[in-house]
């Protein structure tokens, strides 16, 4: 027996298509039309063996929050590159660079915060 899940992602435009407002529903994890910044979505196209990619930010989201998002995204692709390949040098080699990325974009909290 198959089960099937639905993710909904709404975007609401401005007159010039910039998103203003984003919201995303999966009724399966309890979301229910919670409010977003941003959505990085990658789908894998086995036929033609590329990623698609769907960038959406908010116009009013702060630098400062898209970069700790394109960090944490980081962190979480080399999370996901290790459990998908096992490949432990090439995951460590990425988490020296995601930590040089939190380092030079000041990111890095203080051990007692």
């Amino acid at each position: 027996m198959s089960k099937k899940s639905d993710i909904v992602l709404e975007i609401e435009l401005d007159e010039n298509n910039v998103p203003e407002k984003l919201a995303w529903t999966a009724s399966d994890g309890g979301i229910n039309n919670e409010e977003a910044k941003a959505y990085l979505l990658s789908v894998w196209d086995s036929n033609a063996k590329e990623t698609l990619r769907i960038d959406l930010w908010t116009k009013d989201m702060p630098v400062d929050e898209m970069k700790q998002l394109i960090h944490q995204t980081l962190v979480g692709l080399t999370d996901t590159y290790l459990r998908a390949t096992a490949d432990e040098l090439m995951a460590d080699t990425m988490r020296q660079f995601t930590d040089y990325f939190a380092e030079k974009l000041n990111l890095k909290k203080a051990p007692n915060q």
